[in-house]
């Protein structure tokens, strides 16, 4: 069997579906496909508002409905002919109907648990599954719905809930094993053992077509979007940028991570436990072959191109801890991760001196405020015993990390890239390498983004990919 998981973009209209449903028609002919579905591009944002603005009392929620409503209409008069489109229009406007008093509960109660939202968010994948899979089957497609709650068991962690893996793939493997015809799942959603609505957070459409690719051990799953591939950096700051034909699992998680926004890395951790590879494509652009992200040792790697591909995040400040009496002190590192923790604040970065008089610590910018206030309240005491000389807040800086297996134990790569930067006039703040040899990070002031992206680009990838195959998005 194969996964085939479209993203709101994909669906966002009738025209889409329509495309959509050719792409599956075409695998369907040729093997057993499961399809794992968005909800309709901004369907979920304008359900989130509409519950917020419920619990206000104010008026949004009915023009907000509306425009869900007519947007799934428009496409079933697009995609059906008169004679179906009354069929076609009743279960979607009965939905639309709950969804309504739901709504007008939250309004009356003032209140809008996390329960009660993930309920509503989940309209936008139940609606978008209801009109696609009625779609396929006026093709002649033997399409099934399956709700997505029947077979992703989940805990009651409302808004990311997480997944019970062994009751869910025996659920899947019994469920789509019982389906002759292919199966209509919605993403994002799953339920728990009491059938409560529950959703799995970011992401989580991705994150469904890897789960039920594991449940049913499934050959491949294809992600499909709206960009070509994984690409060797952002195209519209490095213009001859390319899409990587074949990436490993941790180069993926470690290009995710780093900016590359076309798969989020936890998302594929049930896949790739099943060593199930997956397969990046462009609904836009079918044809396009996209990017196979699999185990390293099933990768065909250009051993000749030294790095995979680049990757940054903007929007960076640094905390920098002076101090003389944090040297040799045990358990010092210990209070400050702490502290953040119980502040919910995460680091990006850690760097600190062999000689222990200075820590770096790497945060988005909207928490570096943040992390300074609770610092400051944990070494309070050493900051006015001098312990600690001062702490500095640094923002407007950016982080570019350097990724590839074949980085790998290849003597001179952080000479020849820090070299290259320097010769660019770029100056590093902060430098952070793992002990795998696949990722060199560092930070860099934000003004410097796109002139270090195009000398990395240039140092390292130049000639290794034909510039029109760069999408036109990352």
């Amino acid at each position: 069997m194969k996964v085939l998981k479209f993203g709101g973009s994909s669906v966002a209209n009738g025209e889409r579906i329509k495309c959509v449903t050719d792409i599956v028609a075409q695998a369907a002919e040729r093997e057993k496909v499961a399809v794992v579905l968005s909800a309709m591009k901004g369907v979920t944002d304008l359900l989130i508002d509409a519950a917020h603005k419920a619990e206000e009392g104010a008026e949004g929620p009915k023009t907000i409905l509306e425009t869900i409503r007519t947007r799934h209409f428009e496409a079933v008069r697009y995609l059906f002919a008169p004679t179906d489109q009354s069929a076609a229009l009743t279960p979607l406007a009965i939905m639309c109907n709950e969804l309504e008093e739901i709504l007008h509960g939250v309004e009356l109660l003032r209140e809008c648990s996390p329960r009660t939202m993930d309920l509503v968010m989940s309209f936008g994948e139940r609606l978008s599954c209801r009109l696609a899979a009625a779609y396929m089957r006026t093709r002649g497609m033997d399409a099934v719905l399956v709700d997505a709650r029947e077979i992703v068991a989940t805990d009651d962690r409302f808004g990311s809930a997480q997944v019970d893996f062994a009751k869910s793939y025996a659920l899947i493997e019994k469920k789509l094993a019982s389906i002759p015809g292919t199966a209509v799942i919605p993403g994002f959603i799953g339920a728990t053992s009491k059938g409560v609505t529950t959703t799995l957070g970011r992401n989580g459409s991705d994150y469904t077509a890897s789960i039920i690719g594991a449940g049913v051990r499934a050959d491949l799953i294809e992600i499909w979007t709206d960009v070509d591939g994984v690409l060797s950096a952002d195209p519209r700051i490095v213009p001859d940028a390319f899409v990587i034909p074949e990436v490993s699992s941790e180069e993926a998680m470690e290009l995710s991570y780093f900016g590359a926004k076309v798969i989020h890395p936890y998302t594929m951790v049930p896949a790739v436990e099943k060593d199930i590879p997956l397969l990046i494509k462009n609904s836009l652009n079918p044809s396009a072959p996209g990017t196979l992200i699999a185990a390293a040792e099933r990768i065909r790697r250009d051993s000749a191109r030294p790095i995979t591909g680049i990757a940054s995040i903007e929007g960076i400040s640094i905390v920098n801890i002076e101090g003389g009496g944090m040297m040799g002190i045990p358990g010092f590192a210990a209070r400050i991760f702490s502290a953040l923790a119980r502040d919910g604040i995460n680091i990006i970065m850690i760097s600190q001196a062999s000689s222990e008089h200075t820590i770096c610590l790497v945060f988005r910018t909207e928490e570096g405020e943040r992390a300074l206030s609770a610092l400051s309240r944990e070494l309070a005491l050493e900051l006015e015993t001098k312990r600690i000389a001062r702490f500095e807040l640094v923002r407007d800086m950016l982080v570019v990390s350097v990724i590839g297996e074949n980085m790998h134990g290849t003597p001179g790569m952080a000479g020849r890239l820090f070299s290259a930067l320097g010769r660019a006039g770029i100056s590093i703040r902060v430098i952070a390498q793992g002990s795998s040899e696949r990722n060199i990070s560092f930070v860099i002031p934000e003004k410097d983004h796109t002139r270090a992206l195009r000398t990395l680009h240039a140092e390292f990838l130049s000639g290794f990919g034909p510039a029109e195959s760069a999408g036109k998005a990352h």
